[in-house]
């Protein structure tokens, strides 16, 4: 289908588009007025009773005397922390994929396949119709939050592009109709609202493509002539996007390609590597950039421009509770709510949803910096951080010290990976291997690897301690990989596109010795001396 065919389809007329973008920026302002009214631990305290009383009679419900809960204590006592393996193998696997009253009354019409990592067993999360709606509540919270502190900022009168997964998704048992199984992308767009048609791409015959490589070729083609007032998804793939655009339409900045282009939803990783480059990419000062904290579990949070970080959203269906890293190994560790939570703590985030998961970990790491309301950063994984040594360094501190190295030096990174390399002969010490994927090379790798070295130093105390004399750490190594070398990468183990990403962090050192293995066997390592021609055209 030409470009042409499809702007014409999804073509409305301008009235009615000023006539919608103005009724969304009204309920911006009112929803934004209602969330800022009440306190976020008030929400939360309703949720969590109300999805007690709606799973009661399930197996689940019957099995923790849900009939007995009155309060978050009883609760608490009544409901252990549990993990996706634990909810498989007790609660969804022996009737998959009819799980209907397993640990929440209604039939699941979907399962998310989970892609946080390219590692461990495909997990098959449930995704209900109360959860459906809980993300598209989440979703327009985090458009409302943008509009009401920019309400310049049309989105509506153009073409609101999301650039996820497949949308052909698998059924998993006759009839054919559901439950289905696929990418979360592909499932919301799925069940995207007829009436919101209009106003986003891509239409659902490019969205059905399932070879990445060939829809992205399909949707920048498509996309290059339409009035793309905002993008979203994961920054590595975004960046291949916007090559292709780049390709096609003969440009150089995407401004140009889509002038009325105001906002990039970005999510999945940190930002800040990709910050400067894709300030240079677009070459417009115009153009904002809102992170978002969704899982295949649920929707956690919402960048909220006033205070430039992530606001927890309370009252769409999820109750969240947090627990202090250091204790989430222990029998019975702290279980914080909202009122509870401290500034500058770890804590694992725990989940409870309309999708019957119940104290579920979750496996991310976050740290509030305001209790009300409830401003936090995403922090890492429980189980992605680098400790190898004894430094203890978290995925945040290793996400800005690439950050402000490449801005020291004067790079621009598109991906990157750490892991430890262990000494070979005894009392020898280790280091820290970087795989590190640049569009603007540093003068001199050397230069990058002493920065970010100093910046970790500075960042956090026992890595600085373990660096001292080279006695227990040594100095960092970065290898630079030729464009193209992480999706490659993804691309031999089938997880090219979509939601799939690279783990930045490996405190084992397995993938990162594997991805020592693949770069070397595909010839995807440069050395210090490459020409800067080869970091900046696609291999």
């Amino acid at each position: 289908m030409s470009a042409a065919h499809i702007l014409e389809r999804l073509t409305a007329p301008r009235c009615v588009r000023r006539t919608v973008d103005a009724s969304f920026l009204r309920y911006a302002r009112r929803r934004t007025a209602a969330l800022d009214a009440q306190p976020a631990r008030c929400c939360q305290a309703k949720t969590l009773l109300r999805l007690v009383r709606q799973a009661q009679h399930t197996r689940f419900g019957r099995e923790h005397d849900f009939a007995r809960v009155r309060t978050l204590r009883d609760y608490q006592a009544s409901v252990p922390l549990r993990d996706y393996d634990t909810f498989w193998r007790d609660y969804w696997q022996p009737a998959f994929p009819h799980v209907q009253g397993a640990t929440w009354p209604d039939a699941p019409p979907y399962f998310a396949l989970s892609s946080g990592t390219t590692t461990g067993a495909t997990k098959y999360i449930p995704v209900t119709r109360q959860m459906l709606s809980s993300n598209r509540r989440a979703a327009l919270t985090a458009l409302a939050w943008f509009r009401a502190a920019h309400p310049e900022a049309q989105l509506f009168t153009g073409r609101m592009f999301f650039l996820g997964g497949s949308t052909d998704l698998t059924p998993l048992a006759a009839p054919a109709q559901f439950p289905k199984c696929g990418d979360l992308s592909g499932i919301a767009t799925e069940e995207a609202p007829a009436i919101l048609r209009p106003y986003t791409f891509p239409p659902r015959e490019l969205a059905l493509l399932t070879d990445w490589e060939q829809k992205v070729q399909h949707l920048a083609e498509a996309s290059a002539s339409m009035p793309i007032t905002l993008l979203g998804g994961v920054p590595s793939w975004l960046l291949v996007l916007f090559e292709r655009l780049r390709q096609v339409s003969g440009k150089e900045h995407i401004a140009e390609i889509w002038p009325s282009l105001r906002l990039l939803v970005h999510g999945g990783t940190k930002f800040d590597p990709y910050r400067a480059l894709f300030k240079q990419l677009i070459g417009c000062s115009d153009v904002h950039f809102l992170e978002t904290y969704p899982a295949s579990e649920g929707f956690i949070a919402a960048e909220d421009p006033r205070y430039g970080l992530l606001r927890l959203i309370p009252d769409h269906g999820v109750f969240f509770e947090f627990v202090p890293m250091e204790e989430l190994a222990n029998e019975r560790p702290t279980r914080l709510t909202l009122g509870d939570i401290e500034i500058g703590v770890q804590y694992a985030v725990v989940l409870t949803t309309c999708a019957g998961l119940w104290s579920y970990v979750l496996g991310d790491t976050v740290c509030f910096e305001r209790r009300e309301p409830p401003l936090l950063r995403f922090t890492g994984r429980t189980r992605q951080f680098l400790s190898a040594f004894g430094e203890h360094l978290i995925g945040e501190e290793v996400e800005r010290a690439v950050a402000e190295a490449a801005a020291a030096t004067g790079a621009t990174v598109s991906d990157f990976h750490v892991g430890p390399v262990f000494p070979e002969i005894a009392a020898a010490p280790g280091r820290h291997r970087y795989f590190v994927e640049f569009v603007q090379p540093p003068a001199a790798i050397g230069v990058f690897a002493r920065e970010l070295d100093a910046v970790l130093g500075r960042f956090n105390e026992d890595y600085r301690a373990h660096r001292i004399g080279d006695l227990a750490l040594s100095a960092p190594e970065v290898q630079s990989v030729k464009r193209g070398g992480f999706a490659s990468w993804l691309r031999s183990r089938g997880k090219l596109g979509g939601q799939h990403k690279v783990p930045r962090l490996d405190n084992a050192g397995t993938l990162t010795d594997d991805l020592a293995r693949w770069f070397r066997s595909q010839a995807l390592l440069l050395s210090d001396e490459t020409p800067a021609a080869a970091f900046i055209s696609f291999q």
